[in-house]
């Protein structure tokens, strides 16, 4: 497996393309992450969000179009990518496929699972492609996201943790926002966010 990826826009949302046996996926396209995307890809097969933030779906429409490959986005979120509830005009974009908690997604020989972590969104998940794991804004490396936007929940913030914390794999774990970090790295950190949530 191989990963290419680039801080875009003023939030620096991590935009990755991730290439398994030639194959690649594009995950959270962000602001102005078109250009960049384009250049580097060879063989795309599809995009995949880890959640709605604007920030993280930005491009989503424009590369759908560019490339002719389907959007993948966790179902509770995709609201958000149709109808910018937000207001900062982000272009809309139509998700293909709706995904389910855990649903295994097997395109010509690709797999990826989304694991399901609310709380930062209704729908917030965690992309699971061979043993790295893409958390979107779930967590960052001694950090998590936050849960003071709207549609975002404190409690089931709180339950995503706990179920993280269960979580037995070491898997490498590339964040939304800033460096790469592992399962076992962030595990050691996250009981002190129960107590501040």
């Amino acid at each position: 497996m191989k990963i290419k990826f680039k801080p875009m826009g003023m939030f620096q949302t991590n935009c990755y393309i991730v290439e398994v046996d030639g194959k690649e996926v594009i995950i959270d396209p962000g602001v102005g992450a078109s250009e960049w995307v384009l250049k580097n890809v060879k063989n795309p097969i599809a995009i995949l969000n880890t959640h709605g933030h604007f920030d993280h779906v930005w491009s989503n429409q424009a590369l759908k179009e560019k490339l002719k490959i389907p959007i993948y986005v966790p179902i509770d979120d995709a609201f958000m990518l149709e109808n910018d509830p937000f207001g900062h005009g982000t272009p809309p974009s139509v998700p293909d496929f709706k995904v389910q908690d855990e649903k295994v997604i097997n395109i010509d020989g690709f797999e990826f699972q989304f694991l399901h972590f609310p709380g930062h969104t209704p729908g917030c998940s965690a992309i699971l492609i061979k043993n790295t794991l893409f958390s979107g804004d779930f967590i960052f490396k001694g950090s998590i996201g936050r849960v003071d936007f709207p549609y975002s929940d404190a409690q089931k913030m709180k339950k995503s943790i706990k179920k993280f914390l269960l979580v037995e794999q070491n898997w490498d774990v590339y964040p939304g926002h800033g460096d790469k970090t592992n399962v076992k790295t962030e595990q050691k950190v996250l009981p002190s966010w129960l107590n501040y949530i």
